[in-house]
């Protein structure tokens, strides 16, 4: 598998938040886990994503997003040489209403890959003692090999700082 060595596993999760734009970046994402088997990230609860009067209720696009955005660290992680990923396919089962003021923890893998595609699978829950799962989710990346990863790339041009 790809980048075993834990170090090079830090440098990708600093490259990973470093290059957040838009609502990604607005998410506040806070990688708790890194690991060829796993990504564990959490947000922080923030009431600008609330879709009701009593900033409780998260707004489902939200963790969509959410997902995505993990799921692909969880390929950058698992899959060694991608040029660049897309988004083919992305599921998200919403089991319980996203209702709590506790930061937000999404847990994603990389659980099969080709050579042109990846499949991943994740969760979502609260941070509570209960832990009950909120959302969960599947999806398929197109993935694009070169002869330079983006994870070279980035190292080699200085832009993982």
């Amino acid at each position: 598998m790809a980048f075993s060595d834990q170090r090079n596993l830090a440098q990708i999760a600093k490259m990973w938040n470093h290059r957040g734009r838009g609502l990604i970046t607005e998410m506040n994402l806070k990688i708790e886990k890194v690991a060829i088997d796993g990504v564990l990230v959490r947000m922080p609860f923030n009431p600008s994503f609330c879709a009701d009067e009593d900033k409780t209720l998260l707004h489902g696009g939200v963790l969509t997003a959410l997902l995505d955005s993990v799921f692909g660290l969880a390929n950058f992680v698992a899959i060694d040489g991608i040029s660049s990923m897309a988004t083919l396919d992305l599921r998200v089962d919403y089991l319980r209403p996203a209702k709590s003021r506790a930061d937000v923890m999404v847990r994603a893998e990389c659980y099969r890959q080709t050579r042109h595609i990846a499949f991943n699978s994740g969760s979502i829950w609260f941070d509570e003692p209960d832990q009950a799962e909120v959302a969960r989710g599947t999806a398929s990346f197109a993935l694009t090999r070169g002869k330079i990863s983006i994870f070279d790339a980035m190292t080699k041009s200085g832009t993982s700082k």
